[in-house]
């Protein structure tokens, strides 16, 4: 019997051409599009970077092109709680949170697995830009970056278990962006030039601090900004609406750019400060997750990606006892935010990674 594969579709490309290669493999597919909010739940009227009824067509003609079936979950419950809500909270505690990560390891890695095993399919298929292999020497599942370095999206699935690599699938993780596009062409696929999202998928505008304010119903009050020394050189317009390492849009002046340098949530300042005081020597993690071990042994030599799409960094890890990490850079590192995730790399393969939990001056 041929392995049964549950395909992950967006109604975009990627998804798309992932569907195509697994059913190409031999195996018997059927498609799902997960709804995980509605324009009502952000009031907001404007377009969707995601989650429309457009998108949902899309998946469905692409699926009935291909001559499988296709479905509608609604996860609108668990992404409000699980991802949106934690928006709020670490927007709120002063952190700089990454809802991809949690979309991910909540929506996908979880509540879309255990619907799969739920119905008897083998395992789930996505269009991410990653690679899942096998290593027979360790015993284990490893995640390993995508062929194609400006697409590559194994940062956001650093927490995946065993288990989770085990039943998952990205067939797209040996192709480039350019192939894939060329291929949903020569196919005909309806979605083979539709744009790539680029926006946070409930935040279409890009203004967070608009989109807490809409879902909380909650008002953010202005308060000071402060330099190094503790001094009030102006005023913010509400500490959420900043972000580490932010230069433009403080509206202050100096002889030098400033840039956000921390938040403190409880006084309702914002400090700001020359970009040389926005290095850190290392930064403290976790909880961790490993993928390459179970735990790591000893202090260990990794490079560290501190966020999405940037370089990553050389850095010894060393581990503490309690879960957390202590990462040292060799050389001073740009803009740590707290909420962002730390994720550690050998050559391509990812050891694992936790979330920033302070940075270390």
């Amino acid at each position: 019997m041929p392995d049964r594969a549950l395909i992950a579709m967006s109604g975009g490309v990627d998804s798309s051409v992932a569907a195509y290669l697994t059913q190409r493999s031999g195996a018997r597919c059927a498609g799902v599009t997960l709804r995980q909010f509605r324009n009502g739940d952000l009031a907001w009227t404007g377009p969707s970077a995601c989650c429309s009824w457009r998108d949902m067509e899309d998946a469905a003609r692409v699926a009935l092109l291909l001559g499988f079936p296709h479905t509608v979950l609604d996860f609108t419950g668990a992404f409000r709680r699980e991802v949106m809500d934690k928006f709020v909270r670490v927007y709120e505690a002063g952190g700089t949170p990454n809802p991809c990560l949690d979309c991910n390891r909540c929506m996908r890695a979880g509540h879309l697995l255990d619907y799969a095993a739920a119905k008897g399919f083998s395992y789930v298929v996505t269009g991410h830009y990653a690679r899942i292999v096998y290593d027979p020497e360790r015993g284990r599942w490893l995640l390993k970056r995508g062929l194609d370095p400006g697409k590559d999206q194994s940062y956001v699935h650093y927490a995946m278990t065993q288990d989770q690599l085990a039943r998952t699938r990205f067939p797209l993780g040996e192709l480039r962006k350019a192939q894939v596009r060329e291929l949903a062409a020569r196919l005909g696929l309806p979605n083979a030039r539709k744009p790539d999202s680029q926006d946070i998928c409930f935040v279409p505008d890009g203004d967070y601090a608009a989109f807490l304010e809409r879902y909380t119903g909650k008002t953010y009050p202005p308060g000071d900004f402060l330099d190094l020394d503790g001094h009030v050189i102006g005023r913010h317009r509400g500490a959420v609406r900043y972000t580490i390492g932010q230069r433009r849009g403080l509206g202050l002046s100096g002889p030098e750019r400033l840039y956000v340098l921390g938040k403190d949530m409880a006084r309702n300042t914002v400090t700001v400060g020359p970009q040389s005081a926005l290095y850190a020597s290392g930064l403290v993690a976790g909880p961790v997750n490993w993928i390459a071990w179970d735990a790591c042994p000893r202090e260990v030599r990794v490079t560290v990606q501190t966020r999405y799409r940037q370089q990553d960094a050389p850095a010894t890890v060393i581990p503490q006892g309690d879960g957390t990490v202590r990462v040292l850079f060799d050389r001073p590192h740009r803009a740590v935010a707290p909420g962002q995730a730390a994720v550690f790399y050998q050559g391509d393969v990812v050891l694992g990674g936790g979330t920033i939990l302070a940075p270390l001056p």
